[in-house]
C-alpha cells in the first residue's frame, strides 16, 4: 500500500468541512467554525506547496507550518466540542488524527535539518 500524506491531508479537510456544515451556527460557534476550516485545511495545503518547495529551507518551513496547523487545529477542535456539547466518535476521530499529523509534521521537520 502507498502511503499518500497529500491524500491523507485532503480527506482530513473535507472531514474538518462536513463537521463544521453539520455545526449549529450560533455567534459563539461561528467564528470557531472559521479558524477550525482555516486550521484543518491549511494543512493539506501547506503539504502539497512543500511538495512543490523551491529549496529545502521553503520545504522545512513549509513542513512546519502544518505541523503548528495541525497543533491549532487540535485547539479549535477542543473548542467546538465544548461549545456545542459534542464529544462524540467524529470529533475524537479528528482530534485523533490531527495529533497523528502533529507527530507526523514533527518528526518531517527533524529529519529535513
Amino acid at each position: 500500500m502507498k502511503y499518500d500524506l497529500e491524500e491523507r491531508t485532503a480527506i482530513f479537510s473535507e472531514k474538518i468541512i462536513d463537521l463544521c456544515k453539520q455545526t449549529s451556527k450560533s455567534i459563539i460557534t461561528l467564528p470557531i467554525i472559521d479558524q477550525l476550516i482555516r486550521a484543518g485545511t491549511s494543512i493539506g495545503a501547506n503539504y502539497t506547496e512543500a511538495n512543490g518547495a523551491s529549496s529545502k529551507k521553503d520545504f522545512r518551513n513549509k513542513i512546519f507550518i502544518c505541523k503548528k496547523e495541525a497543533m491549532e487545529t487540535k485547539y479549535w477542535l477542543r473548542l467546538l466540542a465544548k461549545t456545542t456539547n459534542s464529544f462524540t466518535e467524529q470529533y475524537k476521530n479528528l482530534w485523533n488524527e490531527a495529533h497523528q499529523l502533529t507527530l507526523i509534521f514533527s518528526k518531517i521537520t527533524k529529519s529535513s535539518q
